[in-house]
């Protein structure tokens, strides 16, 4: 899934990710000399952190959207980043990277056997694969809310059959889809999440409905984000999908 992205804006309001990422960068053991991957580096901001753990080392952060692409590339170190516009399931590396991180991206994807498959080939033998995303059950009070209102006037004539392009997978068919990539050491876990943003309404706008959003005349936008965030409130129902997985030597 493509979609465009506010990255200035993302960047600003982006906490929640920024505190997931730092609890999923804890599992990913490091040297500080490593090549890593980034697989989705959104605006760079959660790339930085990366970067913090690889004071010899380097990063290759690649996103599918280029305003994203392009805010990180001005907010990193050239020296230590090489940033570049890639659909995940289309990946091609120069060289293997040591390891790959990725947070808060695969449920933006649909096919997770491609994306996998993708990582797997990205990666050095023994590397190592570290990430989080939207699991079965994410949000799904606010999906619930966006889908309702979508189905009313004004916002059905821009919306019908609406339901959002997510992907979010469950633990068990995640490690099977691993499994087959030719991962090892899989584990995979769904780990409820609830975040309240502190500036709800802009984080509903810039980061969950955007699909919606992108489908509505500018008039109808404002007023589609208010009857949705009325109806599901202003704490989000976040469940998040773990996956640690290796590459055999």
């Amino acid at each position: 899934m493509t979609r465009s992205w506010d990255a200035a804006t993302y960047h600003r309001v982006s906490a929640p990710q920024v505190e997931w990422a730092e609890r999923v960068l804890e599992r990913l053991p490091l040297d500080g000399d490593e090549t890593v991957l980034d697989a989705g580096c959104g605006s760079g901001r959660v790339t930085a952190l990366l970067l913090e753990r690889l004071p010899r080392g380097r990063v290759v952060a690649v996103d599918s959207d280029a305003a994203m692409v392009e805010h990180a590339r001005e907010a990193l170190d050239p020296g230590r980043a090489t940033v570049f516009q890639s659909d995940l399931t289309e990946l091609e590396l120069d060289e293997p990277v040591d390891a790959a991180f990725s947070n808060a991206v695969f449920h933006w994807i649909a096919d997770h056997d491609a994306l996998f498959t993708r990582l797997h080939t990205a990666l050095r033998p023994g590397g190592r694969l570290v990430a989080q995303c939207g699991g079965r059950g994410n949000v799904a009070r606010l999906h619930r809310a966006a889908t309702e209102v979508a189905s009313e006037e004004p916002y059905a004539e821009h919306l019908a059959g609406w339901r959002g392009p997510w992907n979010f997978a469950g633990a068990e068919e995640t490690a099977e889809r691993l499994e087959r990539a030719g991962f090892t050491e899989i584990e995979t876990w769904l780990e409820p999440y609830p975040v309240t943003p502190p500036d709800p309404t802009t984080f509903l706008r810039t980061v969950c409905l955007g699909p919606p959003l992108e489908q509505l005349p500018e008039e109808l936008r404002a007023g589609y984000v208010d009857a949705v965030q009325e109806r599901c409130g202003t704490e989000l129902d976040y469940v998040r999908l773990n996956i640690d997985a290796k590459k055999r030597r």
